[in-house]
């Protein structure tokens, strides 16, 4: 099964104040991308999956990468 990227946009809570993030991973389904989600940012900054809200999911080419981590694993 082919890897592929995506572009996860969405917003959390950690403790008053609402942040809104932009990442950029790894995996072969987009179903994988919500618990990938999840893990990263529970285990960074311990919130619960209920802090978390994914608003959008796309799947980017390699030259739309901006992420130097993924950019040196592609």
């Amino acid at each position: 099964m082919k890897t592929k990227i995506y572009r996860i946009e969405g917003r959390f809570t950690m403790g008053d104040e609402t942040k809104k993030f932009i990442k950029e991973l790894k995996a072969t389904k987009e179903e994988d991308i919500y618990e990938k989600i999840y893990s990263e940012f529970g285990s960074k900054h311990r919130i619960n999956k209920n802090q978390i809200g994914i608003e959008k999911i796309d799947e980017i080419s390699a030259d739309e990468v901006t992420d130097p981590i993924i950019k040196a694993i592609i």
